[in-house]
């Protein structure tokens, strides 16, 4: 009998192609659904980022507060965190911020304002926030707590902020903000960009300054001067105190804190700002106001004091010829440890001396009038790179990486001391209204090494050119 062979049955082999069709066909859906899923379900952010202000839409200043959170299951170096405050610049105005008050510590914390490649009508430039190692690490759920600024024109004019991509003046108290973005290494893992761009789009976006901020060097203070006048309390938060106090030097008991103020200048560095000390009168002591800026604490001794000066030979206004006095400072200690280190310009001289002259003064004894100087006889009307080097009992006066002066022995400081400028009348020999100007553009303080100007010149733009326009890693006594 003929064999005859068998057919598969074509019931077996269908139901197994058509769930391999069914199979594929639902792959190529969810392939296909995935972004969509994905967008209405993103995975959870890295960090978070709130917000709050105080100020209304039109102000004389920006006070964004800032709190960052650690969404991860791991620790959070802030260093690794960039934050950018996204607003639009008034008449093409130029931009100063500082830092009021952070946990970590303000000295920890550098900003710079920048403009995008791509600019929209409610953010042509945004404040860049960046830390240092030092600023520590947030532990998982932790938060950094408030980190209070302050953003303003350089020309004081009033800022209009209802047109500010992250500004919200009913948020008064902390809310999370995705109209403040914040990056993790340099990738935006917080927040929308002003084009739309968000941290789960699949291609992220790697911030523009994303390498580390050095840490401020220890034993030094920085300042650029970026404050808002007189009662700004960042400049008390940083150290520094407005003397309004009874007593001289000049004509006693004249000292104002009107005289203390905070212009743009395009003299100064990064066309940024300049402390601005005015001594005005009229000829009478009750018409007569002085001004001075010291440092709270009395903690600099040995290292390197460097300050950019611009010093005036005429008047802002009214006539020429006042005996003002254009200083540059240290003093501490009473008794055997007085000591006091000086700059004094005087462009119409004083004291019997005429100007324009530069006198270099270190003291042992205030009373005794016990002290050592030399006199630089010109004019030193413009800016100049003041400087004082303290070391192994020898003081060295410098001007523009000139040696002027040195002293040492018993003329040399016994005590730690405090940095301060002065503008003040040595006396006042006619009447008329008149004002004068000082400016210093930054002050740098070195408690561990005695620099050339070319080398603190190098540090200061290094500084700036990373946002660091304060930081005191000094220790106090």
């Amino acid at each position: 009998m003929a064999s005859t062979r068998r057919r598969p049955a074509r019931s077996r082999v269908w139901p197994k192609i058509r769930l391999l069709l069914f199979v594929a066909v639902i792959a190529a859906g969810a392939t296909a659904l995935y972004p969509v899923w994905k967008s209405a379900n993103p995975d959870p952010p890295d960090l978070l980022v709130r917000y709050r202000t105080s100020t209304p839409a039109t102000s004389a200043v920006a006070k964004p507060s800032l709190e960052v959170f650690n969404k991860t299951d791991e620790p959070l170096p802030l260093s690794d965190v960039t934050l950018r405050y996204w607003f639009t610049a008034d008449d093409g105005a130029s931009y100063a911020f500082n830092c009021v008050n952070a946990a970590f510590g303000c000295s920890n914390l550098a900003a710079r304002v920048v403009e995008p490649a791509e600019p929209t009508e409610t953010a042509d430039r945004y404040l860049e926030i960046r830390f240092t190692e030092k600023a520590g690490t947030l532990e998982p759920g932790a938060n950094s707590k408030g980190i209070d600024l302050q953003l303003f024109r350089t020309d004081h004019k009033q800022l209009e902020q209802s047109d500010d991509r992250s500004f919200d003046a009913r948020t008064t108290s902390y809310k999370e903000a995705e109209k403040v973005t914040a990056y993790k290494r340099g990738v935006l893992a917080w927040g929308e960009e002003p084009d739309g761009t968000k941290p789960d789009e699949a291609e992220k976006t790697k911030a523009a300054a994303s390498e580390p901020l050095p840490a401020a060097p220890d034993g030094v203070l920085f300042d650029t001067f970026d404050y808002l006048g007189a009662k700004d309390p960042a400049l008390f938060k940083h150290g520094w105190l407005v003397r309004t106090s009874k007593g001289g030097p000049g004509i006693e008991n004249t000292w104002s804190a009107d005289g203390v103020t905070f212009p743009g200048d395009e003299g100064a560095l990064q066309g940024g700002q300049v402390l601005q000390l005015r001594a005005s009168t009229d000829g009478t002591e009750a018409g007569t106001k002085q001004a001075s800026l010291g440092t709270a604490a009395s903690k600099f001794r040995e290292g390197t004091y460097a300050a950019r000066i611009h010093f005036s030979d005429e008047p802002t206004t009214g006539d020429k010829g006042d005996h003002v006095n254009q200083t540059f400072y240290t003093i501490g200690g009473k008794g055997s440890q007085y000591s006091e280190l000086d700059n004094e310009y005087m462009p119409n001289g004083g004291w019997g001396r005429p100007g324009p002259k530069l006198d270099t003064v270190t003291w042992h004894d205030h009373e005794t009038n016990d002290r050592v100087y030399t006199t630089t006889n010109k004019s030193l009307a413009d800016w100049h790179t003041v400087m004082i080097r303290v070391k192994d009992g020898v003081v060295a006066y410098w001007l523009d990486g000139k040696k002027l002066f040195v002293s040492s022995g018993k003329y040399t400081p016994r005590a730690n001391m405090s940095v301060n400028f002065n503008h003040w009348f040595v006396d006042l020999p006619f009447k008329g209204d008149r004002a004068w100007d000082m400016k210093v553009d930054w002050l740098y303080y070195n408690a561990n090494d005695t620099l050339s100007a070319t080398q603190v010149q190098a540090q200061v733009e290094g500084f700036t050119d990373n946002g660091m326009n304060y930081f005191d890693t000094v220790r106090g006594s």
